[in-house]
Order: structure tokens, then C-alpha cells, then sequence
């Protein structure tokens, strides 16, 4: 079992340190976390990693070069285990360009074997009878100097990995769903964090479809307006203005401040804080002439494909749920809506079929393909 004292690594030459002792470790359990809810360009503020007999608290805003890490990191001999991967590896490659190799997710692996409850506090609850303690889950990482009881909040979070870990893959080995859940393992170690694209800024926010061209350019200078709000202000952008908020004006579109404030849409204080500017942002919205007006995407209109697709498509459904039944599993780990679609719509007659479709992993097709392929052959 872990220590259960952390060190706190603050400087380089202690994090060579912790490096070298890191890299010699089969298995490393890895966490971090971040300032998202409070400023405006989110960062990692904390990296936990912890072996079987030791945990270090790594603080990135006192040692920022953390490239002494990536060699352990991309080393395929050493397990990486996180809970709930996804954004911890886009995080760790979008600040410090760290790649991981050889990943470990134990939530995904819980939900491989079935857990009704798959949050970091439910397995730990289950396998090792701990109750963490989330109270400091909302605060703001990026305060300095930490209190000790929140470094020691965060060393609880990888305490228990390693452990879990063999357990887990343990579980899964008798089950026979190791595999399954290794290839899943992968293509989250590759998953990078979203970059602007110079799309509209009203694609991002649900509801914005609904609005009309004109609604569209009110929006859009609005997203624009808080966007340029929360960098001086160094905060994330929805605690400046909510998007239902932005939404409900741009259907309004006041024409000045004083129709602005009248609509009861801002409080006081907001309306004091942003109104003029938020008056003169729709202002020049409305003045826009049609053909500069935006559009939203139109929806992709396929036609509906024929009876007999249709028909395979329920019938791989009927499939997924009773095989989830009997695997005591979630049926949307056993297969995609878009995966069934494909099947259905190219109806392969070989395993070598399948693997021609991106839609379908290896394990999938290993352990279901002979199935699938006789669903949709026997569907009349």
C-alpha cells in the first residue's frame, strides 16, 4: 500500500528525482488537476502519480518543465493507470506535450464489468470499503500556497490505483473482456484536445439552430463579446454570461440599452457591468445586410433507408440488449448506433468485412462478428 505521507515536489532537481524512481515502476497510478472552473485558458495545476509504495504531488506552476516525465509516459513497459482518462491525457498533452502509452482507465474498465456504479468513490467504496472525501473537488487548484489537506485530497485519489488496477484487470481476465478493454485503453491514449477551427461560435451552444439568420449574428456577436470579456477578465467564459441568457437576447434583439434592460433578461448588476456593450454588439448584428448574414449547417436529410436496412438495424438492437442482459453489461459498450447502421446498410458476410469498417473495434468483431453476421443474414 502507498505511503501515507505524499511528497511535494517543487523543483527540478526533485522531480528528476521522483523520475528516475518512476521509471523503474511496472505500474504508475496518475490524476491531476486543474483551474477550468476559474479562468479563462484552463491548466493543469496539480499532478498526482503514485507507485505501489510511494505517491509525489507534482505542483506545475512551480516546476513548469515537466519533459523529464515524458520518457516514463511514452515507455510502453510501464502501465498507466488513470480513472476516467479522456481528459487528463488531453490535458497532460495540451501543457506539457506528455504522450502515454500503455494506459490503464479503470472507470472504463469497470464499465466493462458491468459496475452499476462506475465513479471513482463508488469502486473505491466497493473493492477497498474507503470513503473519499470530495469536498475539495470544486476548489480552485491554482491557489498558492495549498493547504495540506488538500495535498492530501489529491494523493487520495491514486492511493488506492495500482491495487485497483490488478484487480480489475483480474476481473476482466476471467471474464474474458481483458482484451475488450485493453484496445479501448488505447484509443484513449490518443485522444488530443479540441483546437479552434474557425467555425462560428454559435455551433458550440445547443439551441442556436433554432434561431434565424439574424438571430444567428446576434448570437454569434455575443459569444464574441464574452469571449473578449473573460480573457480581461481571466474567467471562464459562462460565468460572465450563461449561453440561455445569450440565447434569449438574441431572440429579443433589443434595439437599444434602455429596450435592453427592459426585457428583465440581466440582472442589475449584469446589466450595469455589460450593457452598453452588449446593446452596441446587437446593434450592429441587426444592421447587417442579408447576404452577410450567418447560416447555420443544414442537417444532413438522408432519405430513410429501405424496409429490409431498417429492419436489420432492430434486429441488431434486439441482439445488443439481450447479449447486455446476459453479460450483465451496458449495451452501448457492446455496439455503436453508428457501427449497427454500417452493418446493416453493407450486410458483411465475412469477418474481414468488418474489419473494413472504421465503426467496429477488433475486439468487437473477435467476439460478436460471427453474430452479427448471422442477424443480419437471417433478417427477412
Amino acid at each position: 500500500m502507498v505511503t501515507d505521507t505524499p511528497l511535494y515536489i517543487t523543483n527540478g532537481t526533485d522531480l528528476e528525482r521522483a523520475a528516475g524512481i518512476l521509471e523503474k515502476s511496472p505500474a504508475v497510478a496518475v490524476d491531476l488537476e486543474a483551474d477550468s472552473m476559474f479562468h479563462f485558458e484552463e491548466k493543469v495545476c496539480l499532478l498526482q502519480l503514485a507507485t505501489d509504495e510511494i505517491c509525489y504531488i507534482v505542483d506545475p506552476l512551480s516546476v513548469s518543465d515537466l519533459s523529464v516525465l515524458r520518457p516514463m509516459f511514452a515507455d510502453p513497459a510501464i502501465v498507466k493507470i488513470f480513472h476516467g482518462a479522456d481528459y487528463d491525457v488531453r490535458s497532460l498533452y495540451r501543457d506539457f506535450q506528455i504522450q502515454v502509452e500503455n494506459l490503464f482507465d479503470t472507470e472504463l474498465a469497470s464499465r466493462f464489468l458491468g459496475y452499476a456504479q462506475t465513479s471513482l468513490e463508488a469502486v473505491l467504496k466497493r473493492h477497498f470499503d474507503v470513503q473519499l472525501d470530495k469536498k475539495f473537488q470544486k476548489k480552485d487548484w491554482s491557489r498558492r500556497p495549498l493547504p495540506d489537506e488538500m495535498i492530501a485530497y489529491a494523493a487520495a485519489d491514486v492511493r488506492y490505483l495500482v491495487d485497483l488496477y490488478h484487480q480489475l484487470k483480474s476481473e476482466l481476465a476471467e471474464k474474458h473482456r481483458l482484451d475488450w478493454a485493453l484496445e479501448t485503453c488505447g484509443e484513449i491514449s490518443r485522444v488530443r484536445a479540441d483546437t479552434e477551427n474557425g467555425n462560428p461560435l454559435f455551433l458550440r451552444v445547443k439551441g442556436a439552430g433554432r434561431l434565424d439568420s439574424r438571430g444567428l449574428a446576434v448570437l454569434e456577436n455575443l459569444l464574441r463579446l464574452r469571449l473578449d470579456i473573460a480573457r480581461k477578465k481571466d474567467r471562464p467564459p459562462f460565468k460572465i454570461l450563461g449561453n440561455q441568457l445569450l440565447l434569449d437576447i438574441a431572440r429579443i434583439r433589443p434595439a437599444n440599452a434602455t429596450k435592453l434592460f427592459g426585457t428583465g433578461v440581466l440582472t442589475e448588476k449584469q446589466y450595469h457591468m455589460y450593457g452598453g456593450e452588449i446593446a452596441r454588439v446587437v446593434a450592429e448584428a441587426v444592421e447587417l445586410s442579408l447576404e452577410d448574414l450567418p447560416r447555420y449547417p443544414p442537417r444532413n436529410s438522408q432519405p430513410h433507408p429501405p424496409m429490409i436496412v431498417t429492419r436489420r438495424i432492430q434486429a441488431l438492437k434486439e441482439w445488443r440488449d439481450a447479449r447486455a442482459v446476459q453479460l450483465e453489461m451496458d449495451p452501448s459498450m457492446l455496439i455503436t448506433k453508428a457501427a449497427m447502421k454500417t452493418i446493416a446498410e453493407q450486410t458483411p458476410q465475412t469477418l474481414d468485412d468488418l474489419r473494413k469498417m472504421s465503426e467496429v473495434k477488433d475486439w468487437q468483431i473477435e467476439a460478436f462478428g460471427e453474430e452479427w453476421i448471422r442477424v443480419v443474414r437471417e433478417t427477412k
